[in-house]
């Protein structure tokens, strides 16, 4: 067996194994292939010789997430369950409160050992700690979304990418490794039940259901593994110079795989690594893959305000809060900003984008968020709004990437203190005239438009 990387493995307690199956909850990394969270409870599973069973609690509501997002889960695991099955590991989908569901079902099945995979944002680790204090079996952790576990890239927040750069870096040789295939379960669960009720779980929800799903990005993992080598093989070449031109395309459309873990950064990166491409090219993508996206756990699991202003340096909340009263030429509620209905063209582009497709550019993401903080009264109601529209369209939103992102646009989280101006402060800025000299504006609206 492979060994996993001991940095990877958390333990919830120091109960010791006895008797009974490997449970992995599986939550954050919703694939077979390259999941270090399923390697390690296969190689559990295989050295106690007792069976491997998957399980996932559906919750039916979860940090505004409307059906969009749900439905784009769901069909990637309804995939997931038959690769599974395949491998004679049974799949046990349990809806409800983990809290709840979970310790119930773990007993009911006499399981030994609970493997779960990581994730930074607060009610996943709220679960965990409640659930370790409900059952008597040994509880592990493993990080299988990130290429340099968090934990070991740094025991701290960081200041900036600057600073975590290097220590990334220098622990790359040791965790970009290549992945051990999953094998077939030796010891099969001779209970596997009935399937999910995949029909029926959509009347489980308590979400908003006016938010389609969208059509044209296909979800699970086959689906990602294929987007992956469409940018490979047409994108990767021109991605420094057409990642920022939201009018070309030119971006890897992989950002909602790896939300729901239906893809392993690490995979990505490996691919790229041996893709036939431009140095510059490589380095370009792997440093967003890999630095600021890690940047991003990072910030999420060391700072619990990850979503508040107090999560914002000291420098931007003092300046943000001097400049409060500034005059704003234009205020605008929650009701027009998400019907797209403002004087600016090119951030009514990017509202509608994420409305109809679930994907927003990813440079207009910082416009459109810091154009959300010049538009409101206060920066903890801009914080809120962009948290709420990206989370309720985005497809992957909900994420560390996210929260980041928007502590960025409005709360220089991450940034410098840049020369003043009103309303903004010291916080970067940016404006109509700046995304004129980028690209073409026009060229990007009518492409919306064909949305």
């Amino acid at each position: 067996m492979h060994e996993i990387s001991p940095e990877r493995i958390s333990f919830f307690n120091t109960i010791r194994y006895s008797s009974g199956p490997v449970a992995y909850w599986m939550s954050r990394d919703q694939r077979m292939a390259d999941n270090w969270a399923l390697l390690y409870a296969q190689q559990k599973a295989i050295e106690y010789g007792v069976p491997l069973l998957v399980c996932f609690t559906l919750v039916p509501d979860y940090l505004g997430a409307t059906w969009r997002q749900y439905a784009f889960m769901l069909r990637g695991l309804r995939e997931l369950a038959d690769r599974l099955a395949a491998k004679s590991i049974p799949f046990i989908l349990l809806s409800g409160d983990p809290v709840q569901t979970l310790p119930r079902w773990l007993d009911e099945n006499d399981c030994g050992l609970l493997v779960a995979d990581f994730n930074p944002l607060r009610p996943n680790r709220q679960w965990k700690e409640q659930v370790n204090r409900e059952i008597r079996i040994p509880f592990h952790g493993v990080d299988a979304h990130n290429i340099i576990p968090c934990r070991t890239a740094s025991p701290k927040q960081e200041y900036a990418a600057r600073t975590i750069r290097p220590k990334i870096h220098r622990l790359l040789p040791k965790f970009l490794t290549e992945f051990p295939d999953l094998q077939k379960q030796p010891e099969a669960w001779s209970d596997t039940g009935a399937a999910p009720p995949w029909e029926q779980l959509r009347s489980t929800l308590r979400v908003d259901f006016s938010v389609d799903e969208i059509s044209w990005l296909a979800p699970g993992e086959r689906a990602a593994h294929n987007v992956l080598q469409e940018f490979l093989q047409h994108k990767l070449a021109r991605y420094p110079s057409d990642r920022n031109d939201p009018s070309k395309g030119g971006v890897s459309q992989l950002s909602p795989y790896l939300h729901f873990g239906q893809i392993s950064a690490q995979r990505i990166a490996l691919a790229v690594q041996n893709a036939v491409a431009p140095t510059e090219a490589k380095e370009a993508f792997l440093e967003e893959l890999i630095v600021r996206r890690e940047l991003a756990e990072n910030f999420c699991y060391y700072n619990p305000e990850y979503d508040s202003v107090a999560a914002f340096p000291t420098w931007a909340q003092d300046t943000l809060q001097a400049h409060r009263a500034d005059r704003r030429e234009y205020l605008y509620s929650l009701e027009p900003l998400e019907n797209a209905r403002t004087h600016d063209p090119a951030w009514n582009a990017a509202q509608i984008e994420m409305v109809k497709r679930g994907k927003m550019h990813g440079y207009m993401r910082m416009y459109w968020a810091k154009k959300v903080l010049e538009w409101t009264p206060a920066p903890a109601e801009a914080l809120q709004t962009v948290i709420y529209l990206n989370d309720k369209y985005e497809l992957d939103g909900r994420d560390p990437n996210g929260y980041t992102g928007a502590a960025w646009s409005i709360g220089g989280i991450h940034d410098r203190a840049w020369f003043e101006r009103p309303i903004f402060g010291k916080v970067r800025y940016m404006n109509f005239n700046g995304l004129k000299s980028k690209f073409s504006i026009d060229a990007y609206i009518a492409r919306v438009e064909k949305y």
